[in-house]
């Protein structure tokens, strides 16, 4: 007999009965879970933050799952390669996505067409680090401070050059938000991730960048010059530095928030318990400490927080990316 002839009680029975088959399989899977290797995507490359941190976290939440926590860094198109590929995997809590926050509240402002809707397709997982980023500039410029930096601009217009992780990246943005604020023009280098601009800024092939932390062990050794932070408040690391806001420009903030994502489906309950860890694992010393090192500190939090810190992110970026005009590679 055809289902739709079957009369009215049975199929109520039968979907009743297919309900609660789906409810006790969801159910088992979050009790089984984690019972396989569970992968991380980093969508920008070795050496950065988000590798950085995605690496200091992944091991104490190995050992919380009792599992391998396997990383693989997909770079490209500032963010979406890697975001596309953990939105396109299965929704089973064994993929995860760490990224800048600028995938979600950046890139569809910047990109015209995306390949998927991060806002749909990713669920928020955990946010992991507030990340700052540091104004340095190579030892053999002149400028010893940030008034003296935009003088020095302003004399030299067009001639020095600043690089970033790629178009639309935070030290990019942050980068536009300076010469829109102190009135100055640049030339924009962009690279295929922050390790490789640090490279050439150290090589004297550039002249500055907005760092986000990774070249502050080079501050200390003397190879960079740090002339400002571009957040609301100071460094814990370099208290005597200044803010940007502090040197004159009104209001600046280029700090971003990185974290996790899961595909969009991706059962709550394993969300839940991949959220509970990751933030015990940002407790950790050893974990704060590697943030630190970067010049971030580590935000825990749940999964609605994180959404709405992005979101908030979207409406002030989207904002200068519309008045800059910045437009992906």
């Amino acid at each position: 007999m055809p289902h739709h002839a079957l009369p009215w009680r049975r199929r109520l029975l039968l979907s009743a009965a297919c309900a609660l088959l789906a409810c006790t399989h969801a159910q088992t899977h979050a009790d089984t879970w984690p019972s396989k290797p569970i992968k991380v995507i980093v969508n920008f490359p070795p050496g950065g933050a988000a590798d950085q941190i995605a690496r200091a976290v992944s091991q104490p939440l190995q050992e919380a799952l009792k599992q391998p926590v396997v990383i693989e860094n997909r770079a490209g198109a500032n963010g979406n390669v890697g975001g596309e590929a953990a939105a396109r995997a299965p929704a089973d809590g064994y993929t995860l996505l760490m990224s800048s926050g600028g995938m979600v509240s950046v890139n569809p402002h910047l990109y015209a067409r995306m390949s998927f809707d991060p806002s749909k397709d990713l669920v928020p997982v955990a946010a992991a680090a507030r990340v700052l980023v540091f104004l340095v500039t190579k030892p053999s410029l002149p400028p010893a401070n940030v008034r003296e930096f935009i003088a020095y601009l302003k004399a030299n217009p067009g001639k020095l050059s600043y690089g970033s992780p790629g178009n639309g990246s935070s030290p990019h943005l942050a980068g536009e938000m300076f010469k829109s604020q102190a009135g100055v023009f640049a030339l924009h280098v962009p690279y295929r991730g922050a390790a490789p601009a640090l490279q050439d800024l150290l090589a004297g092939q550039i002249d500055y960048a907005f760092d986000p932390g990774i070249g502050l062990q080079q501050v200390r050794a003397g190879k960079l010059r740090l002339l400002a932070v571009g957040s609301p408040r100071r460094s814990p690391q370099f208290p005597d530095v200044p803010t940007l806001d502090e040197a004159g420009l009104r209001g600046f903030d280029a700090d971003t928030v990185f974290g996790f994502y899961a595909p969009a489906g991706t059962p709550p309950e394993v969300v839940a318990q991949l959220n509970a860890q990751i933030n015990r694992a940002l407790a950790l010393p050893a974990v704060k400490e590697r943030i630190a090192s970067l010049g971030g500190e580590a935000v825990p939090g749940s999964p609605a927080e994180f959404h709405q810190r992005a979101a908030a992110d979207s409406q002030r970026f989207g904002a200068l990316i519309r008045d800059r005009k910045i437009v992906a590679d």
